[in-house]
């Protein structure tokens, strides 16, 4: 999903070489310390997912496994690259824990009062991010609480909604590799969603990352309208994105509520002489723990003087709002997301869980020859999955 407008093993540590500027010219071949940022992300993402999963039981309350899941991922970033050698000052979180329910697309942190607590069936998307030195792994799965391959199988239309989405989600990993293009995952992602009368989000990319930015230039549209297009282009050696896929039961239109936003990024483009001090002091605090990855108002110590900063900040153009996006009420939208880096040796996904297919059981199945044989090639080097 779009900004409007625009348990981790301590790893060998490896001393970078030369400049910034230097390191960003470098390929994962010639310096393996980048691609071992990377990964060390990758492995925090896991971890924090599989910890927010056990988190979700009946009665639980999303704010507060929200919060804790935010904790945990700077708490093991805070485990990592911790000698002066390193020279990494930057490290945590990339992406806020979101717990988005049933309809709920996507960006749900909500502050405490504001809060739902998660009911057996509910249909939960975890996302959430981590950041080495502005090397960026992010990563979300989707479960159905209460779910369990013998006793209490997921059927109807729950069930083909995320196991659509798993399969668009596993066809595009296999896709995005040298020489392929954009538009051949965007294309793959219709088909298969068509399959199980479900319908790929509107408004979702699957963006390129680089050093310090979430969202580069060259994406991957999950579904192209008239008025949503992008740019084909090639996938290229040492590139790295983040694949975001979401499918829907419904219309696969999603639309902004009244639900309070609370994550954003920084406009780093913009600047303003705030008026406030409570809006100096909470651009000071986030400038500061967050210079360019989206955070939650939700996490931050003051959330009520946050209240009355953000709403400076947002009024004068020096935030990117996520707003809460919904689908239709008695929806429901599943979403899978996975870093995945493009080695001279072939395409390497760091992080997500694998699927639990048992779970689930539909009535339709993938007949098109051509997905069935791609689906069933073996996977691109997975280290987690």
């Amino acid at each position: 999903m779009e900004a409007k407008d625009k348990k981790a093993k301590k790893t060998e540590e490896v001393e970078e070489e030369g400049s910034e500027e230097e390191e960003e010219e470098e390929t994962f071949e010639t310096s393996p310390a980048l691609l071992e940022k990377y990964k060390t992300a990758a492995v925090i993402t896991n971890d924090a997912l599989k910890y927010v999963i056990s988190l979700c039981i009946p009665g639980a309350d999303i704010a507060e496994i929200c919060i804790k899941g935010d904790k945990k991922i700077e708490e093991e970033a805070g485990k990592v690259y911790t000698s002066k050698k390193c020279k990494v000052t930057e490290k945590g979180i990339a992406f806020p824990t979101c717990l988005s329910v049933n309809e709920i697309c996507g960006h749900f942190a909500p502050l405490k009062d504001e809060s739902r607590k998660l009911v057996e069936g509910d249909m939960i998307k975890i996302d959430l991010g981590c950041h080495i030195d502005g090397f960026v792994a992010q990563t979300a799965h989707t479960i159905v609480l209460g779910a369990n391959a013998e006793t209490k199988k997921v059927t109807g239309k729950k069930a083909d909604v995320v196991i659509a989405a798993r399969n668009c989600f596993d066809a595009a990993l296999r896709l995005v590799k040298e020489g392929n293009t954009n538009m051949q995952v965007t294309k793959a992602i219709e088909k298969i969603s068509g399959v199980y009368k479900t319908n790929p989000l509107e408004g979702v990319l699957s963006h390129n990352v680089k050093k310090h930015m979430i969202d580069g230039d060259d994406v991957i549209i999950n579904k192209e309208t008239n008025e949503q297009k992008v740019v084909e282009h090639k996938f290229g050696k040492y590139e790295v994105y983040v694949i975001d896929v979401m499918v829907s039961t419904g219309e696969g239109k999603p639309r902004e509520t009244e639900i309070r936003t609370t994550v954003f990024k920084r406009a780093l483009e913009n600047a303003y002489s705030l008026k406030l001090k409570h809006s100096r002091q909470f651009f000071h605090d986030i400038s500061l723990r967050y210079p360019s990855m989206p955070f939650s108002i939700a996490s931050l110590e003051d959330a009520t003087s946050a209240r009355v900063g953000v709403a400076e900040c947002v009024n004068h153009d020096l935030l990117h709002m996520y707003p809460v996006l919904t689908e239709k009420s008695g929806e429901f939208v599943a979403q899978f997301k996975a870093t995945i880096v493009l080695l001279a040796s072939g395409a390497l996904v760091l992080n997500g869980l694998p699927f639990e297919s048992t779970l689930y059981s539909s009535e339709f199945k993938i007949e098109d020859k051509e997905i069935v044989d791609l689906l069933a090639t073996s996977p691109v080097s997975y280290t987690h999955l």
